[in-house]
C-alpha cells in the first residue's frame, strides 16, 4: 500500500497471525529481528532454520513473500476498520504503545483500540473484583473509582459485570476517561449488556482495548491472558471484592509479578466475597481502608490533586451491639424470614422493624427469598 504506516500495520498483523506460535515465542522471534516485522517476513529459510518453526508457519511466511497471504480477507477487513477515525492499531514498535506495558515479560505485540490512544500514557489504577459483587461491593467500587479519578488516575478494568462495570460507570458519570480491556475482539463486545457503557467510555475520551483479532469470541482462556494487560497498563491494582476462585486474584498476582502495587479492601470474615481479598493481604497486598492509602503510594504520579477521601463501609459504619448481632444471624447466604425467626428466637413483630431499619441503611438486602447481609 502507498501509506508506509498502513503497510507496517499489515506486516505486524501478518506476524501475529502466524500459526502455531504463542505470544512469548513470537516475541523472542521478532526480538531476534530487532522488532522489524518485514525483516522476519522476508527472512530466508536459512535464516529461520535455527528457530524450529512449525511447517505451517514456514508455509505462511513463504506465501507472504510470494504475495499470496492466505488470509487476505482479514487484512482487507483490518484496512476497512482502520478507516474509522476512532479505530487504531498500535504495534509494539509504535510510539503510542504504553510504556509500562512494554516492561512486562509477555507484552502483546499488537493492540486494537477504539477511542483515544493518548490516555494509554496517563497514570492508571486498575480496579477489579467479583462479577457477582454485593451492593456494598458495587458501592465501594463506584466511590473509590470516582475519588481516584478526581485525584488524576485513569481507571482501568475489564468491562465485566459487577465491580468492573461499576468502576467504569463512575468515571463515565464524571465525564472522565477510563480504559476497558476486553477478553474478546472489539467487534464482538462482551458482555453485550455493557454495549451502551462501552460507547459511553469512548465518548468520554476513554478507550476500549484488546490484543485479540477484531471478531474474536470471548473464550474462557482469553480472560486470564487479558488480565496481564490490565495489570501491565497500571501502576497498581485495587481488588474490591473477590472470592477465593475469582479471576481478580489472577490479575493481582500478575501485578505482583510485574512489580506493581497491589491493594485490597478487607471485609467481614464470614463473607465469601471477602476471602480472596484477605488471601491477597496475607500474601503481601496492601490493606486499604481509604483512598488516601492508595494516593500515598502512588502520589508521585498524581501531582497536587485534591482528593475527596472515601472510606470502606466496614471502617465508616459504627453498629450497635444489637445490629451487629442481628447481622451475624443473617449472614451472607440467603436466609428466609421464617428461618430468621427460629434462629434469633424473636417473633415477627420484634424482627420486622429492625430488618426494615437495616435495609434502609443498606446493611442488608431484601430479596424474593429472604435477606442477605451486605456489610
Amino acid at each position: 500500500m502507498s501509506d508506509p504506516f498502513q503497510a507496517q500495520y499489515r506486516e505486524w498483523f501478518a506476524l501475529v497471525s502466524l500459526t502455531g506460535l504463542g505470544n512469548r515465542t513470537l516475541f523472542k522471534l521478532i526480538e531476534q529481528f530487532e522488532f522489524q516485522p518485514l525483516a522476519l517476513l522476508k527472512a530466508s529459510p536459512a535464516q529461520l532454520q535455527s528457530f524450529n518453526l512449525p511447517d505451517q508457519c514456514l508455509a505462511q511466511l513463504k506465501a507472504w513473500q510470494q504475495g499470496t497471504w492466505p488470509d487476505a480477507e482479514s487484512l482487507n477487513s483490518l484496512d476497512h476498520w482502520l478507516l474509522e477515525t476512532e479505530n487504531h492499531l498500535i504495534t509494539f514498535g509504535d510510539e503510542r504503545y504504553p510504556t509500562l506495558l512494554k516492561q512486562i515479560s509477555d507484552p502483546p505485540l499488537l493492540l486494537y483500540l477504539q477511542g483515544s490512544p493518548e490516555i494509554l500514557h496517563l497514570p492508571q489504577l486498575a480496579i477489579v473484583g467479583s462479577r457477582s459483587a454485593s451492593n456494598s461491593g458495587l458501592s465501594l467500587s463506584s466511590k473509590f473509582a470516582s475519588s481516584l479519578t478526581e485525584a488524576g488516575l485513569v481507571i482501568t478494568s475489564g468491562l465485566a459485570l459487577g465491580v468492573d462495570g461499576a468502576a467504569h460507570s463512575a468515571a463515565v458519570e464524571l465525564n472522565k476517561p477510563t480504559i476497558a480491556v476486553l477478553g474478546s475482539g472489539l467487534n464482538n463486545l462482551y458482555p453485550r449488556r455493557h454495549k451502551a457503557l462501552a460507547r459511553a467510555i469512548i465518548d468520554c475520551g476513554g478507550a476500549l482495548l484488546s490484543e485479540l483479532p477484531l471478531n474474536a469470541a470471548p473464550l474462557p482462556y482469553h480472560f486470564p491472558r487479558r488480565n496481564r494487560i490490565i495489570s501491565g497498563l497500571s501502576a497498581g491494582v485495587l481488588v474490591v471484592e473477590a472470592s477465593q476462585r475469582s479471576g481478580s486474584l489472577i490479575t493481582a498476582r500478575q501485578a505482583l509479578e510485574q512489580g506493581r502495587e497491589v491493594f485490597a479492601l478487607p471485609g467481614a470474615m464470614n463473607n465469601p466475597q471477602s476471602h480472596g481479598c484477605h488471601t491477597l493481604i496475607r500474601e503481601g497486598a496492601q490493606l486499604v481502608e481509604t483512598t488516601a492509602h492508595i494516593v500515598e503510594q502512588l502520589g508521585s504520579l498524581l501531582g497536587s490533586y485534591q482528593l475527596e477521601e472515601v472510606q470502606t463501609r466496614a471502617d465508616s459504619i459504627r453498629l450497635s451491639d444489637d445490629e451487629a448481632w442481628l447481622l451475624d444471624q443473617i449472614g451472607f447466604q440467603l436466609i428466609s424470614l421464617e428461618e430468621l425467626v427460629i434462629k434469633t428466637n424473636l417473633n415477627i413483630s420484634e424482627l420486622m422493624p429492625r430488618l426494615i431499619a437495616m435495609e434502609l441503611n443498606n446493611y442488608i438486602e431484601k430479596t424474593a427469598g429472604g435477606y442477605l447481609r451486605l456489610i
